[in-house]
């Protein structure tokens, strides 16, 4: 079955990266630590930083979103025999801000691995897309997200209205081959479990916005490719359209 990221929520783009392009992030990748997730990517890999604001993922994401975007968030995962876990249906609520600023609107704060959170309000939300890029194959065995399709036209939800959407919608395993890409929507409800057969399952988290954030507030991964590739409104929020 064919799935959209307008419809459901979330959409599997096939052969989205070369093998050229896989090997060739494995081998940079293997410079971290053990761990169930690195943050900061962009920072950390300059071949991911180059990637997020390639044209080959930004006129993927264009055709997809109608409008340019650009990365704001970056996340390495990997299950393996030693970094294996689970996470419950949640949606991605917060974003990631170079500094702590208060603004209405904006709230609760967290901090994560030193990086300032916040949850913005639902219009942010609603704007943003999540790549998902996939250098491993990705089956019922080695710990696939698990989506609710459409449950991201719902805004946020509590625990009680996930437990409902779970028991009228079913949900659906992401089988995904490497090289592929997994686009999805923050608010979208998603879960993973542990892999039962744990090898690999490397993944090149990406966030992507489509407008800056209010006053002094800054994204914390913000890159931008060339301005001429953007025109930007006078408005609060400067949506960038092609």
């Amino acid at each position: 079955m064919t799935y959209s990221l307008d419809q459901d929520g979330f959409q599997i783009i096939p052969s989205a990266l070369s093998d050229a392009q896989v090997e060739t992030l494995r081998s940079v990748l293997k410079v971290l630590s053990v761990a169930p997730g690195h943050r900061n990517l962009t920072q950390r890999v300059p071949e991911i930083a180059s990637l997020a604001i390639s044209p080959q993922i930004l006129d993927m994401l264009e055709a997809l979103l109608g409008t340019r975007s650009f990365p704001v968030r970056s996340i390495y995962f990997d299950k393996t025999p030693e970094t294996n876990w689970l996470v419950p249906f949640h949606q991605d609520l917060s974003i990631a801000t170079k500094k702590r600023v208060d603004v209405p609107g904006y709230g609760p704060w967290s901090v994560k691995d030193g990086v300032p959170h916040v949850q913005p309000p639902m219009e942010i939300l609603e704007t943003m897309a999540t790549v998902r890029l996939h250098l491993d194959d990705c089956d019922d065995s080695n710990g696939p997200l698990r989506v609710i399709p459409g449950s991201h036209r719902f805004g946020r939800v509590s625990t009680a209205e996930i437990n409902r959407l779970r028991s009228q919608h079913k949900e659906v395993n992401c089988r995904v081959k490497v090289g592929d890409a997994l686009i999805m929507r923050p608010l979208l409800l998603h879960a993973s479990s542990e892999a039962i057969n744990p090898s690999h399952r490397r993944v090149i988290h990406l966030e992507y916005a489509t407008c800056q954030l209010p006053r002094s507030l800054e994204w914390a991964e913000s890159l931008e490719p060339a301005p001429t590739q953007f025109h930007s409104s006078s408005s609060t929020c400067r949506c960038f359209s092609p």
